[in-house]
């Protein structure tokens, strides 16, 4: 297509002409999708899974409470309560409610989607609650009373922005936000760090700590460690970069000397860092530990906590009181470890087994207290169970989530295709093996900003799809870090191709294997995922039989421009290079359509309130595609920001859309 945009004016979110031309698509789509008997039968079930009032309430640990917040078909916007240890060792927990969303947004006359709390520490009886209007990711702050389960009049205030704001002690906190011109960055992030003082116009607040415009953001926090109190704060000068202060008596910066694209933070007397890059003789995705004190001082003895191999790769860690709970990939399979640390270095033991093809999660620690742990393991066919127990002494499964789709017959196997550079990329295959004839499959995929894809427990891909004789794939593709950071950096700027072609060996492979044929075979993706569904789309749509594309970056010629789509340049390039414009308008799937060349049924799913990947990639899509002459869906959910859903209706309705069209598509396509 020219230079010129035809349909910008599709990019005015909330414009009349815009959201009149949504209202017909919406239209076309419901008329195609919903009158479909499938649509009804998949909404209903869909909903029920949702709402399952069996399904595991994950905690945090506050004090003596553990809090949980709890959507379900009585209380679709939801709930935020809490209860104790012995309480919830119970089938049916007694749980306090602290907020009732539902009574709120019906109070108040908004749709309000909980955003989280931040509680202040030590005490636990004040919180800094966010909430969004219709999930977006901008959000409106208040203070909250957790005693009096009621906003504190005259209390912290923060009107709608993408804030960042927590607890220095019970009057004061650090706060970025929008308090007008040169307090965000060109994303839309706060650039500035305040402390703010109770009872102080907010405008009158000291800057601690500024960002540049063309930075990603800024953010201050404390740490209220008992006997490690400090303050910190950073300056993202990109997606993948940043640099870390510690904020020194006097609000002296004293920085804190690591590469700026290492993961780095303090813990008690550590400094742990994460490079992303070799440094100091330590491979990249390695994990370290270092002495704070003594790293500020000159010393750069590192204690060696992970070292990955070329299997291998860090998946997260999670501190208790006295040991490091270590989480790692082997091909994509969770091993868990305790790290302690003592007078001779760090021991190391197994914390439990986890089953092949399987994942773990430390959901939650006591890291001030004890050493407590509550452990989640699940896959993609075995419901997770929820084990809580301490270091040292045995666990217990204390949660047990239920089967929610029939799983007879079924299995779960990884194979490996063979990329156009002949790189080995893993993908998982979750159906009925052995069957005489090849069927309908969905495959998954996302490849980017790090992101691991592992296995598991999904009860809506479970009922929608497995259960009614599909087969599911998820590609392990470069872009992710299932491999370390060299898997994520071998799909970045202009090599973003290497994930496209990843995608497209595991569609061909699974074809090959007898599994799918190209007409049986359905892609899906959100987000960044979106984009690769874009890119499947446009190169490879032989491979196909159906695509659908949620919330996508398409436009990557103007995504910079686009609500926070600055941020992402690291990741991409910046479309106003003369380097990086030439790759970003070859992989750009709105620039490369064609009129020519048949594609696959489409269905593209966005968010009105959807305020990081900006709707308006979507639209402008759907409406190219139409020019051209090519049959689109499109769908378009007026609240539920970048996750596509306010609550559990709209998410079944979303849902149930996009399993219908596929259905649709590939249940009775060519064998």
């Amino acid at each position: 297509m020219t230079a010129e945009d035809p349909f910008l004016w599709l990019e005015d979110v909330e414009g009349e002409a815009a959201l009149a031309w949504v209202g017909e698509r919406n239209a076309e789509t419901a008329a195609a999708l919903t009158g479909d008997p499938r649509f009804e039968a998949l909404r209903d079930e869909l909903r029920e899974v949702l709402d399952d009032a069996d399904r595991i309430p994950y905690t945090v640990r506050r004090g003596v409470h553990l809090y949980n917040f709890w959507r379900d078909a009585d209380r679709p916007k939801g709930v935020w309560r809490r209860t104790t240890l012995e309480q919830y060792r119970k089938d049916d927990p007694a749980w306090e409610v602290l907020l009732d969303v539902d009574a709120l947004a019906a109070q108040e006359g908004e749709e309000w989607v909980w955003a989280g709390a931040r509680v202040r520490y030590p005490d636990h009886r004040r919180a800094l609650v966010q909430l969004s209007r219709g999930g977006s990711d901008a959000v409106v702050v208040r203070e909250f009373d957790l005693a009096e389960r009621a906003f504190v009049d005259g209390g912290f205030e923060v009107p709608e922005a993408k804030t960042r704001i927590g607890w220095i002690d019970e009057d004061t906190v650090f706060l970025g936000a929008d308090l007008g011109p040169g307090s965000l960055t060109a994303s839309g992030y706060p650039r500035t760090v305040r402390r703010w003082r109770r009872g102080t116009p907010v405008e009158d607040a000291r800057i601690v700590f500024e960002a540049e415009a063309a930075d990603v953001s800024a953010a201050g926090w404390h740490d209220p460690t008992p006997g490690h109190e400090r303050d910190f704060v950073s300056r993202s000068t990109d997606f993948f970069h940043h640099e870390l202060y510690l904020l020194a008596e006097g609000d002296r910066l004293v920085r804190i000397d690591v590469p700026d694209d290492a993961g780095k933070y303090a813990y008690r007397q550590w400094l742990v860092v994460t490079p992303k890059t070799p440094w100091l003789g330590h491979p990249a995705g390695s994990l370290l530990a270092f002495d704070f004190d003594a790293f500020l001082a000159g010393d750069r003895t590192a204690h060696v906590l992970f070292a990955p191999d070329e299997r291998t790769a860090l998946a997260g860690h999670s501190w208790t009181r006295h040991h490091l709970i270590l989480e790692t990939l082997a091909d994509v399979s969770t091993r868990i470890e305790v790290l302690t640390p003592g007078p001779d270095g760090w021991s190391r033991r197994p914390l439990a087994d986890v089953p092949p093809l399987s994942s773990a999660t430390v959901t939650d620690t006591d890291p001030d207290v004890s050493d407590e742990y509550f452990l989640d393991v699940d896959g993609y066919l075995q419901p997770s169970t929820l084990a809580h127990g301490h270091i040292g002494a045995a666990s217990e499964p204390i949660k047990q989530a239920p089967a929610r789709f029939d799983a007879r017959g079924l299995s779960v196997r990884q194979f490996f295709a063979t990329s156009a550079d002949g790189t080995q990329v893993p993908y998982f295959v979750i159906g009925r093996p052995g069957r005489d004839r090849p069927g309908p499959a969905l495959l998954y995929g996302y490849g980017g900003f790090r992101d691991q894809q592992t296995p598991g427990y999904s009860p809506l891909t479970g009922r929608a799809w497995l259960a009614r004789g599909g087969t599911y794939a998820v590609a392990n593709i470069r872009g992710g870090s299932e491999y370390g950071p060299a898997w994520h950096r071998a799909a970045l700027g202009a090599n973003r191709v290497r994930a496209f072609e990843d995608s497209a060996a595991v569609a061909a492979d699974l074809t090959a294997r007898g599994i799918t044929t190209p007409g049986r075979l359905g892609i899906t993706g959100a987000s960044n995922g979106g984009l690769l569904m874009g890119a499947m789309l446009v190169r490879h749509p032989e491979l196909f039989g159906a695509v659908v594309a949620k919330v996508p970056l398409l436009d990557m010629l103007r995504y910079h421009h686009l609500l926070a789509g600055a941020s992402w340049v690291a990741e991409y390039g910046d479309p106003d290079s003369e380097a990086d414009r030439p790759h970003l308008e070859a992989l750009s799937p709105y620039h490369n359509l064609s009129a020519d060349r048949p594609y696959p049924p489409l269905l593209l799913m966005t968010s009105t309130r959807d305020d990081r990947v900006h709707p308006g990639h979507a639209r402008k899509t759907a409406a190219r595609l139409r020019e051209l002459g090519h049959r689109v869906l499109f769908h378009e959910n007026t609240d539920g920001g970048h996750g596509g859903a306010g609550d559990n209706e709209q998410a079944a309705v979303n849902h149930a859309l996009a399993y219908t069209f596929l259905w649709q598509h590939l249940g009775t396509g060519p064998a």
